[in-house]
């Protein structure tokens, strides 16, 4: 098995694939990548059980085929100390040595057999949903609602991100019970009904490779697995089990109470007056009269206050409204309008914040967050 490959294009592919491997691993053998060599193309596989990920280069110059199984964190730290430079491997797939060959050196390393490196979980073929979909429009659902999954044992259904397909659109929705994403996209529709709820993990593996990518991302799963195939990666994941909750019934759609106001000046407020709040609670007030906002923070333990006024485009009663600060904070930056909508129903119930309007055709984002008690 000989082969020829840049040094830094190995390297950016192994670090993407790298990030599935767990720091401890209950098989010694998941410790390491695995390459197979079939043709004039270069596979290389990572896995933790739960999660695979497997990247392809093409290679111009390749002599022999063959499998081996290399140590991952050696070998992603050995190709970080090299400058651009094409690097030859020459791996014995009987005894497992491997001779790396640099411009100014030789390097000798020992890998271990490819066969014990586990099997790639299979699809159930009459249960397969196949949709090709753009990769720009995953990359979205997975960027704009990763963050709000939930970090519940009691409840690993809330840990993921729902993905639920229908002939009218795509929905991606993730939830901590404190506050709720839906990204929807009506552009993009499936031949039939279906959905899955995507680990956290393998979400965060699949936001990074798919921000390589340009092109369409073929999604195939059934009710055990997920396969995400890409032009120069494969992922294939164990999905989340379970029914996810019935989303819809939670968002509050009768709001007569709507607030409009740029969404950078609100979160800048927002920092500031937070750096005031108890560090138990995080708890901001918005009071909302006319066309003001006024943001106030306080923690009496510390004899410590301050507050924020802004003007605002209001619609709606007086109201005097709390929320956790962080978390509006990240449903606030997790947005790219200029401007963003507060609508209310009253100060008990949950409120959403919507952009007001969106650059990508087609595209539905909602937030939902959850009040907390304002006290006196």
């Amino acid at each position: 098995m000989k082969f020829v490959v840049s040094s830094t294009e190995l390297l950016s592919h192994l670090q993407a694939i790298s990030k599935v491997i767990n720091s401890k691993n209950t098989l010694p053998i998941l410790d390491n990548f695995l390459f197979k060599l079939e043709g004039n193309v270069l596979e290389i596989t990572a896995s933790d059980l739960e999660t695979t990920l497997i990247t392809r280069l093409k290679l111009d110059n390749v002599s022999e085929e063959g499998a081996i199984a290399i140590p991952a964190k050696f070998l992603t730290e050995y190709l970080s100390k090299f400058s651009e430079q094409p690097l030859t491997f020459d791996i014995s797939t009987e005894n497992f040595s491997i001779r790396i060959h640099s411009e100014t050196g030789e390097y000798n390393i020992v890998g271990c057999d490819w066969e014990d490196f586990p099997q790639l979980p299979v699809l159930k073929q009459d249960m397969i949903s196949p949709l090709r979909v753009p990769a720009d429009m995953v990359l979205q659902g997975i960027s704009k609602t990763i963050f709000a999954t939930g970090e519940d044992d009691l409840r690993p259904v809330m840990n993921g991100i729902f993905v639920e397909m229908t002939t009218d659109n795509i929905t991606f929705v993730a939830s901590d019970s404190h506050m709720l994403v839906r990204y929807r996209r009506n552009d993009v529709k499936a031949d039939k009904d279906g959905s899955f709820i995507l680990p956290k993990k393998p979400a965060g593996l699949l936001r990074t490779v798919l921000a390589k990518e340009s092109g369409d991302v073929e999604i195939s799963f059934d009710d055990k697995n997920a396969m995400f195939l890409l032009s120069e990666y494969t992922m294939v994941c164990r999905l989340v089990e379970g029914t996810y909750p019935a989303y819809n019934s939670v968002i509050p759609y009768n709001n007569h109470n709507k607030m409009v106001i740029d969404r950078v000046d609100f979160l800048g407020s927002l920092r500031r007056v937070a750096m005031f709040t108890n560090q138990a609670t995080n708890l901001v007030k918005i009071e909302l009269q006319g066309n003001q906002i006024t943001i106030f923070a306080q923690d009496i333990d510390f004899s410590i206050a301050g507050q924020d006024k802004l003007k605002c485009q209001y619609d709606g009663d007086v109201m005097n409204i709390g929320f956790k600060a962080n978390f509006l904070a990240e449903l606030l930056t997790n947005l790219s309008s200029t401007d963003i909508c507060l609508e209310m129903s009253d100060s008990q119930r949950a409120s959403l914040v919507l952009p007001v309007q969106s650059d990508i055709e087609g595209e539905d984002v909602l937030m939902l967050i959850m009040p907390m008690t304002v006290g006196d």
